[in-house]
């Protein structure tokens, strides 16, 4: 097949283009927090010895991924010592036109997005727990995971346990990507 010098050129563009252009990732970013970086003491827990202000950090995603109907988060610490790490936050069911949440959403006076669910972290709350590793205990790790799922609403009871609702979240996942903060006392 022939082609025109000009169309030529515009295919040999078109093709150098659409090899070299990145793919856009799924990606969770944060003004509060950062990858590696030890989390502010306002992201410490309000109780079991920790004096903090329990205060989720702001979050902000993009790119999510095509077929995306809601997200979730969750924070988890996979150091604390119980043999099961700790949940401490999972919000379930965000609309997918959502893609923020402000700094101190996950409190009792904060403001999650309509229709989403809160779930029991390991504190026994329903709202964000922040970090209180015990004292001594070294650097622990605190995973942010922003969850794309495939349904509007997770099929989990509103008392559903975390574990429970971790399975869940597993098993409806397209995507999901984690911004890891540290934290120790």
């Amino acid at each position: 097949m022939s082609f025109p010098r000009y169309g030529q050129l515009f295919l040999s563009t078109a093709f150098a283009l659409a090899i070299s252009a990145p793919l856009q990732a799924f990606e969770l970013n944060s003004s509060d927090i950062s990858e590696g970086s030890t989390m502010p003491k306002a992201m410490e827990f309000a109780g079991f010895g920790c004096s903090g202000n329990n205060q989720s950090p702001a979050l902000k995603w993009t790119n999510p991924p095509a077929g995306t109907k809601s997200f979730a988060i969750t924070a988890y610490d996979p150091d604390a010592p119980t043999g099961s790490g700790w949940w401490h936050w999972l919000v379930t069911d965000i609309p997918a036109n959502v893609t923020q949440l402000k700094r101190g959403a996950g409190s009792k006076e904060g403001k999650l997005p309509v229709a989403s669910r809160s779930f029991s972290n390991d504190y026994g709350t329903m709202e964000f727990g922040g970090a209180c590793p015990p004292e001594g205990d070294g650097m622990h790790r605190y995973q942010f995971t922003i969850w794309a799922l495939g349904v509007d609403k997770l099929s989990v009871p509103d008392n559903a346990s975390s574990a429970l609702v971790g399975y869940m979240l597993n098993a409806n996942a397209i995507e999901k990507t984690r911004l890891t903060a540290t934290y120790h006392r």
